[in-house]
């Protein structure tokens, strides 16, 4: 593992309490644009890379070579997301911590209104933004209830379709569909994607749980944070445009398995003893049902593709 600097000067200025922690893989010209935009407003940018492949890193620090507050961690294997994160923040030096994919695009001022939104609740450890694809709309993941056994049961059966009639029993753990608050609200979770946090809540909480790969850590933390009494809340100002990573377009397969290995992690380590045997059992089989069903779609995909 080693370390680089962008070579000499350049002076921050806005936020000046902010580490920016974004783990990179792959991302190719995105890590470029996502370092443009929050450069007016972070004290420092940690880029921790997993062994990419490709000219991102170099491309990145070429685009911005008198900027001193660009480093860069390069590991020499893909450690996943949870370590490298980890590495990142315990590298940082800053107040806050904010930890951001490199596929997210921040509107200006993003940061110093999610940073207004910490500042003025105490009781709060965490933040996060509006999510929005690339065409306007808002993206799930951004504000969520914790997906529990049951919460995931109805939604991997379809059972959510009833929600209507019965909201408390089928109530469906992505909220995007429903109106946008006009105010910052306080919510079971947020998306890892963007996540403003205090670093006294780090040192409190611990750091990620490194037996994720990727996905599912973000809820992980999300769920020791509530356990330790501090609020999550999700700012609707604070406006985030995430285009999904390169990674999950290239090897799907791969993504789809530690995501799903990652839910599995996720539900018996927080519900194992809350839940009845049979219900867990449903859950694992829907769970690893849907990776079976999402492979055959993406190899049906390539190999559709590979015959044109």
């Amino acid at each position: 593992m080693g370390e680089l600097v962008a070579d000499e000067g350049g002076s921050c200025s806005g936020v000046s309490q902010v580490s920016v922690v974004i783990v990179n893989y792959n991302a190719g010209s995105q890590l470029t644009e996502c370092v443009r935009a929050i450069l007016p407003e972070a004290s420092e940018i940690i880029i921790v890379d997993n062994a990419s492949s490709d000219s991102s890193i170099e491309d990145c620090l070429q685009e911005f070579p008198d900027k001193q507050q660009i480093r860069v961690i390069c590991n020499d294997v893909n450690l996943g997301f949870s370590v490298a994160c980890n590495i990142g923040a315990h590298a940082a030096n800053s107040t806050y911590l904010l930890f951001l994919n490199p596929d997210c695009l921040l509107a200006p001022d993003a940061i110093s209104q999610l940073l207004d939104v910490l500042d003025a609740n105490a009781d709060a450890g965490m933040v996060g933004g509006l999510l929005m694809n690339s065409g306007g709309t808002e993206q799930g993941g951004g504000r969520r209830a914790v997906p529990t056994p049951w919460r995931t049961f109805v939604r991997v059966f379809g059972l959510s379709r009833f929600e209507c009639r019965w909201p408390k029993l089928f109530f469906d753990f992505h909220l995007h569909k429903r109106p946008l608050p006009v105010r910052p609200i306080e919510v079971e979770a947020i998306s890892g994607a963007c996540m403003l946090v205090r670093r006294k809540l780090f040192m409190e909480i611990g750091q990620f749980d490194e037996g994720y790969f990727m996905h599912c850590e973000d809820l992980d933390w999300c769920m020791r944070v509530r356990q330790k009494n501090w609020k999550i809340l999700f700012a609707p100002d604070a406006k985030v445009t995430h285009s999904k990573g390169a990674c999950s377009q290239r090897r799907p397969i791969f993504v789809e398995w530690h995501k799903h290995k990652g839910m599995m992690r996720f539900y018996r380590k927080f519900f194992r003893h809350q839940y009845p045997g049979v219900l867990m059992w449903l859950v694992c089989i829907g769970v690893w049902g849907r990776f079976c069903l999402l492979s055959v779609y993406h190899l049906g995909s390539r190999l559709a593709f590979w015959s044109k």
